[in-house]
């Protein structure tokens, strides 16, 4: 039986991939939605934004993010911020996704 993995900023991001823009059905990291991930003894913050501020899918995205993380072994407590700077452009895509995306 294997310990769980130590709470780290990199395991943060990797369960944040599995949590979807909706509209996009693409994973909010490869999206370059999450701009910082702090761990700090348990606490996780999460400095994020939408693909714009009117985003319906928001409230959906913001919930399953927390849940995502809050699933982790070790995770005391989440507060992901919805930040607006810097504004979200399609260059903050992985470009492997924008290139699929022909952007």
């Amino acid at each position: 039986m294997t310990a769980p993995a130590a709470l780290t900023a990199e395991v943060v991001r990797r369960t944040l991939r599995h949590v979807k823009d909706p509209e996009l059905d693409m994973n909010i990291v490869d999206l370059g939605l999450v701009y910082d991930v702090e761990v700090d003894a348990g606490e996780v913050r999460v400095r994020m934004t939408l693909t714009s501020p009117g985003c319906p899918a928001g409230p959906m995205i913001t919930n399953d993010a927390y849940k995502a993380i809050r699933a982790l072994d070790g995770v005391k407590d989440v507060d992901i911020e919805i930040v607006w700077e810097p504004y979200w452009t399609p260059e903050k895509m992985d470009p492997k996704v924008r290139a699929l995306m022909g952007l």
